[in-house]
């Protein structure tokens, strides 16, 4: 199970290992952007050899999650206003794509999937909402779990793959901004899985249109991200 909560084989080699946790260091904020990151540093927090952390560093850049700076090393992947736009436009077409496939293609198998994933976040947002920000990545978890569940029936791996390391990157501007847009929010993901259950997915598209939209704006209006 990778940090953000999706289920996937358990990594088997140390390099492996090492790079699923500095990829979510990454991805929740732990790792700011535009942090330089050493080897021997990232040796001593790690686990890994220098030239595995090299490899780990190339292959983050290849993801866009990492930089390198020419003979100087690596840093993290830095933000920008028109980046997160992008990211999140690309979100938006690519969800909605699966969700018109999974609507078609789910059984009573997947509508489980998402009303169990949904009663899950809707228990952590309604902590959320009473001031407790204390479980902020486990909150993001639950709602990655829940969008990769509305999505988990449309029948190709590739478009599920890609949304994912899409939605890494719009979850990374959610935690470097910490955006919770609270009972809207809470609301959107119901309305969610209603569609879902009731087979309505041109309905589902101009809700996740209106969420998504709404979480870009609720994150550039906290003024972390320029």
């Amino acid at each position: 199970m990778t940090d953000h909560g999706q289920e996937t084989p358990q990594p088997s080699t140390v390099g492996e290992t090492a790079y699923q946790k500095v990829r979510a260091d990454i991805v929740f904020g732990r790792l700011p952007p535009g942090k330089k990151l050493r080897l021997d540093g990232l040796k001593a927090d790690y686990g890994a050899s220098i030239s595995t952390l090299r490899e780990i560093l190339n292959r983050l850049q290849s993801e866009r999650l990492v930089v390198a700076e020419g003979q100087k090393g690596f840093e993290v992947a830095p933000v920008s206003i028109a980046n997160l736009r992008e990211i999140a436009a690309l979100r938006q077409l690519l969800e909605c794509r699966a969700l018109e496939q999974s609507f078609r293609a789910g059984d009573m198998e997947w509508e489980g999937r998402v009303v169990a994933a949904h009663h899950r976040l809707a228990r952590m947002e309604e902590r959320m909402a009473h001031g407790d920000r204390t479980h902020s990545e486990e909150w993001k978890r639950y709602d990655w779990q829940f969008h990769q569940a509305l999505i988990s029936a449309c029948g190709s791996k590739m478009l599920i793959d890609t949304h994912a390391a899409v939605f890494d990157k719009y979850l990374r501007y959610q935690m470097i901004a910490l955006s919770y847009r609270g009972d809207i929010a809470e609301r959107e993901h119901a309305q969610l899985m209603e569609c879902a259950l009731k087979r309505d997915a041109k309905r589902a598209c101009e809700v996740l249109t209106q969420h998504v939209a709404g979480g870009v704006e609720h994150a550039l209006a906290t003024g972390t991200i320029r």
